[in-house]
């Protein structure tokens, strides 16, 4: 009598586990009971070997996947100052990032040294010479996202918490996904990162629209942006970041707009058309924190997991940071002998009046009529 003990394994391998053959012969000689429970203890042996443990729903579990690699990121941003939000963030991001992953992810920091201006740094991130950069959104609308101009919008948010709730919920997920989409999975938010709220500054003081008459305004290159300036009579310019203190100084530019911490680290104050900030308040502002979203993709799930987590964990430093900051900047422009405009003494209305109609035309031309509603509904 022949006997074959055949263990079948995963269908879709589709492979024979273990075949075990013998013949009990019935001779003189027969084999004991004890031989044939040893035959059969070494076939089940075999079969364990070649098919896994079984799980409790009847599938075979898997060897276990080879570890990854180590991977080290580069993550950069533009501003050069090691106490700017932005140094705080990142350097968040490295040390949880690393703590959580015991090493396999290792990050090295760039503050301002991959480039000063957010166009290198972008250009460096779709090149895989950074792995994550912080970047103010307007460049995307040049690039096929369009709707990411709806961070530039004057006026938009009416203070840090009414942005926070915003970002946090419905609006930036939706929007975060626009942007991935629409960009090709080019770019993909890791976080939304603050660089507080921007003021106008320069060589004479503004309560209202039409003192910025014929006066040249250094501000970022959105097109909305420079919409809002122009209604308001000013002349839109760009320059550099890193060119601006000297054309501040040298009466290049007439004025310029940004956050209280940005230009007392650069000491813009200190310079002869840098002199009188007023707080206007225009624009709370977003900053993104992106990713190569092919690159992210690549990532297995235990590094897309710790990459999560640490940015989370950054963008909650960098605005706390960010908040901080705002007071002890503020404090520190005044102590240099900078003049103040306070914002109760600045016709707000006026300048939200000219801003509104900016952004119903923007949402009629993106198809963005949605979102512009959820930001103005959200309490």
């Amino acid at each position: 009598m022949g006997i074959q003990l055949i263990s079948m394994g995963d269908t879709k391998n589709r492979f024979l586990v273990c075949c075990v053959f013998f013949d009990l012969y019935t001779t003189k000689k027969e084999v004991s009971m004890k031989k044939m429970v040893r035959v059969f203890a070494l076939a089940a042996a075999a079969s364990a070997l070649f098919v896994g443990c079984k799980k409790k729903d009847g599938s075979s579990a898997q060897a276990p996947a080879a570890a990854a690699k180590p991977l080290n990121l580069i993550i950069a941003h533009n501003q050069t100052s090691l106490e700017n939000p932005y140094a705080y963030g990142i350097n968040a991001f490295k040390e949880k990032i690393e703590q959580i992953s015991g090493g396999q992810i290792t990050v090295t920091c760039h503050h301002g040294t991959l480039g000063e201006n957010e166009n290198e740094l972008v250009e460096k991130l779709q090149m895989g010479a950074a792995s994550i950069v912080i970047a103010s959104p307007g460049f995307m609308a040049s690039v096929g996202v369009p709707e990411v101009d709806v961070f530039s919008l004057e006026y938009l948010f009416r203070s840090f918490d009414h942005w926070k709730s915003c970002l946090d919920g419905q609006f930036g997920k939706e929007l975060a996904d626009i942007i991935n989409k629409k960009s090709g999975n080019n770019f993909r938010i890791l976080g939304y990162w603050s660089a507080a709220v921007r003021d106008y500054y320069g060589k004479k003081p503004i309560h209202s629209p039409d003192d910025l008459k014929g006066m040249t305004i250094r501000i970022q290159s959105a097109a909305v942006q420079q919409q809002f300036w122009k209604a308001c009579g000013a002349i839109p310019t760009s320059v550099a970041w890193g060119e601006l203190y000297q054309a501040l100084q040298q009466g290049v530019v007439d004025s310029a707009e940004n956050d209280y911490t940005n230009f007392m680290l650069k000491e813009h104050h200190k310079t002869k058309n840098g002199h009188y900030i007023c707080e206007t308040e225009h624009d709370f502002t977003t900053r993104l924190m992106l990713i190569e979203g092919s690159f992210y993709d690549k990532l297995t799930d235990q590094q897309k997991a710790w990459v999560d987590q640490a940015a989370k964990y950054a963008t909650q430093v960098e605005r706390q940071k960010t908040f901080e900051q705002a007071s002890s900047s503020k404090a520190k422009v005044i102590a240099d002998g900078a003049e103040i405009v306070d914002h109760k003494d600045i016709d707000i209305d006026a300048f939200m009046a000219l801003a509104i109609p900016v952004q119903d035309e923007f949402a009629k031309k993106n198809g963005m009529e949605k979102y512009i509603q959820m930001v103005r509904d959200t309490k």
